[in-house]
């Protein structure tokens, strides 16, 4: 494939993990090119599947974007999740799944970046287990106590929180 080829097959991929794990859309922007110009620098000939392998390169990338901004290099930022997503629905359809996807927003954020990492690459990028343990380079059993974690820490926030309704986004469905 050329690197054409390779930015407009996985552009949106790389930029969405990008954006749920910064949950910043300048930043998941910053990243994802980031990520592009390290792969097109990169000799792919030894690479069998190039997205698990992109993947893998942009959550490197945020995660150490993230913890740069931890140690107080960067300043905190505001976040946003699915920011100009459109959709052609009615009003209060509109109002309900942007409310429901800033309310996973935050159990997405209260989640550790580690876990984070997994359910996003899950639920939001619909991959595999392996493709997960292969993009973030650990172990299969990994991957899966780390999603199993993930859950339970999001069901045990849910339940603390009655009043929490993501009937509008389906990505825990």
């Amino acid at each position: 494939m050329t690197d054409r080829e390779i930015f407009e097959s996985y552009r949106n991929d790389v930029y969405y993990l990008c954006y749920y794990m910064l949950k910043n859309a300048a930043d998941a922007e910053d990243m994802c090119q980031e990520t592009f110009i390290k792969a097109f620098r990169t000799d792919r000939s030894g690479i069998e599947r190039i997205k698990p392998w992109l993947i893998r390169i942009a959550a490197n990338l945020c995660k150490n974007h993230l913890e740069r901004r931890q140690r107080g290099v960067l300043k905190e930022l505001k976040h946003a999740l699915l920011h100009g997503l459109q959709r052609s629905e009615a009003a209060d359809q509109s109002l309900m799944r942007r409310e429901g996807e800033l309310e996973l927003a935050g159990l997405f954020q209260a989640l550790p970046i580690k876990i984070r990492q997994v359910v996003v690459l899950k639920y939001v990028h619909e991959l595999t287990l392996g493709e997960i343990a292969e993009s973030l380079d650990i172990p299969l059993g990994t991957a899966k106590s780390r999603l199993n974690k993930g859950l339970n820490l999001i069901k045990k926030r849910m339940d603390q929180q009655p009043q929490l309704d993501i009937k509008g986004v389906d990505y825990l469905e």
